[in-house]
């Protein structure tokens, strides 16, 4: 999978073609927070609104609830409330109506370079890219998919504003 990321394909979608797998169904109760998480929300939270574009099943909000993250946020956008999904963009579209705040008043926070970097840029975001999980691998493709600013993990971000 490693190897087809790095060759900015969807390595997993395309690992599991190569050894002719089914992909397996996909359990958000698996999921976990990235370290660093509710250290860097506990920085940012009093100076700025922070917000959620995500593409998620049913139930995101208990998920963030039961992290005990939920309260850190003022708007929470995600594909399963739109029925539709990043990169689309109308769902950022969506996103800054509800925040009633310009494109270029925003910084998209995001680990993937198509879904997140490139159609936040498009609309007029700030953006950073956070180099964790498989999408670590990949590479900006086009002048869209350079973030404004990169880190190595959740834990930097917080660095790159003022707090």
């Amino acid at each position: 999978m490693i190897s087809y990321y790095q060759q900015n394909k969807k390595g997993d979608k395309e690992a599991f073609a190569f050894y002719n797998l089914a992909k397996p169904e996909w359990h958000s109760e698996d999921e976990v927070l990235y370290a660093g998480v509710k250290e860097c929300l506990n920085r940012l939270k009093g100076r700025y609104r922070l917000g959620i574009i995500a593409n998620q099943l049913l139930g995101a909000c208990s998920r963030l609830e039961r992290w005990g993250i939920l309260q850190e946020f003022s708007l929470i956008v995600t594909s399963d409330q739109e029925g539709i999904a990043k990169p689309d963009p109308r769902i950022f579209e969506a996103a800054l109506q509800r925040a009633a705040c310009p494109a270029e008043r925003c910084v998209m926070i995001g680990d993937r370079l198509d879904n997140d970097i490139a159609p936040a840029k498009k609309l007029g975001f700030k953006t950073v890219w956070v180099r964790q999980g498989l999408s670590a691998y990949t590479s900006p493709t086009s002048q869209w998919e350079q973030a404004d600013a990169v880190v190595d993990k959740i834990e930097q971000i917080a660095a790159l504003f003022r707090v």
